[in-house]
């Protein structure tokens, strides 16, 4: 197993598929970071060398892509935003309702069953 960012990537899936396990890297980011390594569609996560693998953890790290710990931060930070200003959204994420109009009447029991 290769470990990057406190994800495990399978071996057995591609690289630009397997690096969208990391949070914060979705498919196009992986495709362009592939493309930017010259790394082939076809290539998978167990043909990968050392030297190719801390390529790609240096080509991360260098890039401005926000990835797990900045990016998991910035979000919490949107939300607790949210709840000091006390605005719609706020209040409806704080009692996990849904957010955008969503109806409720007859919808979102899932929702509602998780608010304690």
């Amino acid at each position: 197993m290769v470990y990057l960012f406190e994800s495990e990537l399978p071996e057995n899936k591609s690289v630009s598929f397997a690096m969208t396990r990391v949070f914060g890297i979705g498919q196009s980011n992986s495709n362009l970071i592939c493309k930017k390594l010259g790394f082939s569609k076809n290539l998978k996560i167990k043909d990968l060398t050392k030297e190719q693998i801390s390529k790609l953890a240096q080509s991360l790290e260098s890039s401005n892509i926000m990835v797990l710990g900045d990016l998991k931060k910035i979000k919490s930070l949107d939300k607790n935003r949210l709840f000091s200003i006390k605005s719609y959204r706020g209040i409806r994420l704080r009692q996990g309702l849904p957010v955008r109009g969503q109806r409720t009447h007859t919808n979102a029991n899932t929702s509602k069953k998780r608010f304690l």
